[in-house]
């Protein structure tokens, strides 16, 4: 150990000889930078202003040094606490934000459709799905009923004065088994009718169109097209025609109708998975800048 008592030990901070009240950095050949108190805990490595220049080697065998305080856990490059290092991928559907935080999913710069406006769209469509039904299948549903209804009342009447099992209940004509299955397949055929080419052209039914909301690819801003969005509509529209199957076809679309709930950032119902659909709150301003930077997004690309 040299005159000063520390010549001999590697670089790092320690108590300053010269007053034992603060600490300093000593390089292995001298003391650098400015004094801090003893009791205060240093920054990793040599003081920031001294930082580029080049250091002594370390005198003794790398290991602790008696006396010295313990190294600090090296921090995480460009990292935050709670979210990812530098050069780590954003999670899909979220962006940055300064300072450094996660902010709400916005596809193609749009916010999403919160899902109580989403809700309202489904409300006013079945609405006037079930109107355009009034018309169209309303003389089914009455063709039904007539053929249905003497078996009912017969029923009735035989079970509330005990002689189910002693009264012949008239026969029900053949026509009413035909009709259970062509009314779900006229709703369903309406449906489809209403629904799918409006999404596919321009991404709203009436429904969205109304509360200002509208379907986009998760990709593009182009329409998602016929095809794309036939696929979006199956696992809400089929399930119509196994009304008649014990209830399966309702708990298949109550399943669908609160999956946005359960469909992570992008809140993705089972349709938009099928189809790689999201639904965006499509205000006027909004739709503009989003056109606006899809428009750089394509000069760059060129």
């Amino acid at each position: 150990m040299g005159v000063d008592g520390v010549s001999s030990m590697g670089p790092g901070w320690y108590k300053d000889p010269a007053e034992p009240a603060t600490q300093r950095y000593w390089t292995g050949e001298e003391w650098i930078g400015d004094p801090l108190p003893a009791g205060a805990t240093p920054p990793p490595g040599p003081p920031l202003a001294h930082r580029g220049a080049a250091l002594a080697p370390p005198a003794v065998p790398a290991g602790p040094v008696p006396g010295a305080p313990p190294a600090p856990a090296p921090p995480v490059p460009g990292g935050w606490p709670g979210y990812p290092p530098a050069g780590y991928p954003v999670p899909p559907g979220y962006r940055y934000g300064i300072p450094p935080y996660l902010l709400a999913p916005h596809p193609h710069g749009l916010p999403l459709a919160p899902v109580g406006l989403r809700l309202l769209a489904r409300l006013i469509d079945v609405a006037a799905v079930l109107a355009l039904n009034v018309v169209a299948n309303g003389p089914l549903v009455y063709l039904y009923l007539r053929d249905v209804w003497p078996y009912a009342t017969a029923f009735s009447r035989a079970y509330q004065s005990g002689q189910l099992g002693t009264v012949t209940l008239p026969a029900i004509p053949g026509r009413a088994g035909a009709l259970v299955t062509i009314i779900p397949l006229v709703l369903a055929a309406l449906w489809f009718a209403y629904e799918v080419p409006s999404t596919a052209r321009g991404g709203q039914t009436f429904g969205k169109r109304v509360v200002g909301i509208s379907v986009m690819a998760l990709e593009s801003t182009k329409p998602i097209g016929l095809r794309r969005s036939w696929r979006r509509w199956n696992p809400m529209g089929l399930p119509v025609l196994l009304w008649q199957c014990l209830g399966v076809g309702f708990l298949l679309q109550l399943t669908d109708a609160v999956s946005p709930a359960l469909g992570g950032p992008l809140q993705l119902a089972l349709h938009d998975r099928f189809a790689g659909t999201v639904v965006v709150h499509s205000g006027r301003r909004e739709r503009g800048a989003a056109r606006s930077e899809t428009r750089a997004s394509s000069g760059d690309e060129r």
